[in-house]
């Protein structure tokens, strides 16, 4: 998904200098709601050591920032 350099000295073979548009959009929404989530402390440092806990603490995050959002 990353695109190689345009640069032909360091070019190595297998991956065009091209990128799809969609890909790249989606990739980025990912990368920010991942961002997002990790403003969290609990989710970024996984206090929780149980999985079952662990997966509250996103959903939990999401939820105080959509409450935040909200006028």
């Amino acid at each position: 998904m990353i695109p190689e350099r345009r640069d032909p000295i360091r070019r190595r073979s297998g991956r065009s200098p091209e990128i799809d548009p969609l890909q790249h959009r989606r990739r980025n929404v990912i990368e920010r709601c991942v961002g997002r989530l990790k403003e969290a402390r609990a989710v970024a440092t996984r206090f929780e050591k149980l999985a079952v806990h662990y997966l509250g603490s996103p959903k939990l995050a999401l939820i105080r920032r959509q409450l935040r959002a909200a006028p």
